[in-house]
């Protein structure tokens, strides 16, 4: 089904960039959608795929969300005007979802992590969550559950394996 700005609805949701490891190294407890305000080098960057967020995080800073450490690679044909790839980008919220976002993000142990880049219309949004830490135990945990259930699939199919 075409969306009026031309695309399909399926192009629309794909992510431009995820942060991979934000769910191996955190638990996830709460996600928002938040506009990100960029300059047109940094949007036409995006659109190309060159963002890293491995390293990205939000703050709250005088009543604002910010995200910082997220890399944007310069865009090639910008020339002079290319932007800084790690400034402070500002986060599109409104007034009660940073200070709930925020209030939460202040207890012990909690962050905000970007979790994923995307379209939606015209606009590009971000994924964040409130997230804490795993500790090691808890990674090797995941993945020994990740691999019972592939095993256990396996079997179900009737596949030898090896």
């Amino acid at each position: 089904m075409p969306s009026p700005q031309g695309g399909t609805a399926k192009e629309e949701q794909r992510p431009l960039a995820v942060n991979r490891r934000a769910r191996h190294d955190y638990h996830i407890i709460e996600t928002i959608e938040a506009g990100i305000a960029l300059l047109g080098s940094e949007i036409k960057s995006v659109r190309a795929g060159k963002v890293n967020m491995g390293d990205a995080y939000a703050e709250v800073v005088n009543g604002e969300m910010w995200l910082s450490q997220m890399h944007i690679s310069p865009y090639e044909q910008a020339n002079r005007m290319n932007h800084d790839p790690l400034r402070r980008r500002k986060l599109l919220l409104h007034r009660r979802q940073i200070l709930k976002i925020g209030q939460r993000a202040q207890e012990k142990g909690f962050t905000l992590i970007p979790l994923s880049l995307y379209m939606k219309g015209r606009h590009l949004k971000v994924e964040l969550a409130v997230a804490r830490g795993k500790r090691q135990h808890d990674r090797r945990d995941d993945l020994a559950k990740r691999d019972a259930e592939r095993e256990m699939a396996r079997a179900r199919r009737g596949d030898k394996g090896e």
